[in-house]
């Protein structure tokens, strides 16, 4: 589904991505785990075009899509859910979730896709009024995730989003990422969280200094002996 072929990425003059290649396969759950500064987060931005190649290729569906503006990549499914949440605090909730649904093919069903959120987030209809600053972190993570899902998205794609909150909202947050999924939502997660995520995706890799280092199942890199050993402190 998306193809990630030999990509070099730089802030300037400094290089943060080395000849990093990977696939995501359609109705999978796939995970990037690494720690802070591998690469990861700018591993998402490059794919949403918002930052440019120095060498490389990414597809999607047999498209180029390196090469395309950032809302056209959204146009095409590719959709991010960015770190922090990145919401609109003045306004409602309902008013951040229809910011998603701008682009022109998710514009004519933003009143199913509405919904849709609603379904899964109950809590997000109840405070749909409601001024998304004034929420908890756990509810502005399921605004900014129902944000994402408004925009239709083919591939969403997860930029830490369990960062800041207690650990029992980091347990509903997987538990969200995991009922998109069962949606139909092919899925790409950023997180540092290597022990619960690599519990419960499909396959992993990992990064370190802008290198794709392992890959794997979920289950076969749990019992690595590099990563238990560099990640799980075992």
């Amino acid at each position: 589904m998306l193809e990630v072929k030999n990509i070099d990425v730089a802030y300037g003059d400094v290089q943060v991505l080395w000849d990093a290649s990977f696939t995501v396969k359609e109705g999978e759950i796939l995970v990037l785990v690494g720690a802070n500064g591998a690469g990861k987060s700018t591993t998402l931005k490059t794919i949403s075009s918002l930052l440019p190649l120095r060498s490389g290729e990414i597809h999607f569906l047999g498209e180029r899509l390196d090469n395309l503006p950032p809302h056209v990549v959204i146009e095409e499914g590719v959709v991010q859910v960015p770190e922090g949440r990145r919401l609109f605090p003045e306004m409602t909730v309902e008013e951040n979730l229809i910011m998603g649904s701008l682009s022109h093919s998710a514009k004519p069903k933003r009143r199913e896709s509405l919904d849709w959120v609603y379904s899964l987030f109950p809590r997000l209809l109840e405070r749909r009024k409601q001024p998304a600053g004034t929420l908890s972190g756990g509810e502005q993570q399921m605004v900014a995730v129902g944000r994402g899902l408004m925009a239709r998205p083919k591939l969403l794609m997860f930029d830490e989003p369990s960062l800041g909150l207690a650990p029992l909202l980091v347990e509903d947050i997987f538990n969200i990422v995991r009922k998109i999924h069962e949606e139909g939502v092919t899925t790409l997660l950023v997180e540092q969280n290597v022990n619960l995520t690599l519990q419960f995706c499909d396959r992993a890799y990992v990064m370190e200094n802008g290198r794709i280092a392992l890959t794997g199942s979920g289950q076969e890199l749990l019992h690595n002996d590099h990563v238990r050993q560099a990640y799980l402190g075992i």
